[in-house]
């Protein structure tokens, strides 16, 4: 793996050229090993935190990984490309605008024992800017060399705080084109239904029903593209015990093994389905 700056991973894309990288900063990951109209991306994987923030946050590390997307980019890294977070959404959150990045609390509680600095801020943002730079170019070099592309945004979420019956997967579609897309999402969910888990996990999927796909991740997409369609996939903890901090290893590798040939296959119908079909194919 190499270490680049933004603007080199950049220059990369746009000669097509294929790289493993870390981000200079050491924010995020990326790897290419051939271009094409499927990427993968696990925005909150990481669970990096900056030490200088350390004395002055009130959650605890196991607060934090409670809330994180751990394993997230494991299930999908077998894929030609992937691009994943590497710090917790505890420093700055890639799933929310710049604005709204930093917590000032999460999920109720006070994060913060001092308001952060404002180079603090600032020292953080840069890493969401750069990381959206990249992710900018390369929607746009997949766009312009396919016509149109497909996205699985990959997260995760406690099932175990909801008081009703949850589904193992669930898809947020409320901000994609419903028009041209809903088929693709409701083939993906069906897909999804297939996967056999460990220990006699049913998989069940639904769309919208925890989740309905507010991030800023697949927003900024949709909003930056013409013909790109993110689907925001959330797999429920079962591959976790979220109260006791331990993960099931054997449950995230059952997800990855079959995520290779189940996702491939469902970008192979968008590609001919949507990019073929349609004549978006540059000549």
């Amino acid at each position: 793996m190499l270490r680049l700056s933004s603007d080199d991973m950049i220059s990369k894309i746009e000669m097509e050229e294929p790289f493993h990288a870390v981000s200079d900063d050491y924010s995020f990951t990326l790897k290419i090993e051939e271009y094409t109209y499927f990427l993968c991306g696990a925005v909150h994987d990481g669970h990096q935190f900056r030490k200088e923030l350390w004395d002055n946050c009130l959650h605890s590390e196991y607060d934090r990984w409670y809330e994180e997307d751990p394993c997230t980019k494991q299930m999908v890294q077998s894929n030609p490309m992937v691009i994943a977070g590497m710090d917790s959404r505890f420093e700055y959150d890639l799933n929310r605008a710049p604005e709204t990045a930093i917590y000032d609390d999460a999920w109720g509680k006070q994060l913060w024992r001092t308001p952060l600095p404002e180079d603090q801020k600032q020292k953080s943002l840069s890493k969401h800017a750069t990381f959206y730079k990249v992710v900018h170019a390369l929607v746009s070099k997949m766009e312009e060399k396919f016509g149109g592309a497909i996205v699985y945004d990959m997260h995760s979420y406690n099932w175990k705080r909801w008081d009703r019956p949850v589904p193992v997967i669930n898809l947020g579609t409320k901000n994609i084109d419903n028009e041209r897309f809903s088929a693709f999402a409701k083939a993906w969910c069906d897909a999804l239904k297939n996967i056999t888990l460990p220990h006699d996990i049913e998989t069940t999927a639904a769309i919208n029903d925890t989740f309905q796909g507010n991030g800023y991740f697949l927003k900024y997409i949709t909003e930056n593209t013409q013909n790109t369609l993110v689907l925001a996939t959330e797999f429920s903890k079962i591959y976790c015990d979220e109260y006791d901090y331990i993960l099931y290893p054997e449950v995230v590798d059952a997800i990855e093994q079959q995520l290779k040939l189940t996702l491939r296959n469902h970008a192979t119908t968008f590609y001919n389905d949507f990019i073929l079909k349609n004549g978006l194919l540059p000549s």
